[in-house]
């Protein structure tokens, strides 16, 4: 189950411009980064790391379910 549903988030067409992806990657290693910082609330910090990681993928991979699922309403 757990492989279907990492195969589902990373397959598909690229479905980005080449502009999104870099800004998807710079942002997401900018927020990573940023994270990885000692800070008081570790929950913050986790939080904000998932985030990065997920924007990196997005970029590197260039397929976004999100903006797929919207092209299909």
């Amino acid at each position: 189950m757990a492989n279907d549903m990492i195969h589902d988030i990373f397959s598909g067409e690229p479905n980005l411009s080449t502009t999104e992806r870099a800004v998807s990657v710079a942002l997401g290693l900018g927020i990573a980064a940023a994270a990885a910082q000692p800070r008081p609330n570790k929950w913050l910090s986790l939080a904000a790391l998932v985030v990065g990681v997920g924007l990196a993928l997005r970029g590197a991979t260039g397929h976004c379910a999100i903006k797929a699922a919207s092209d299909h309403i």
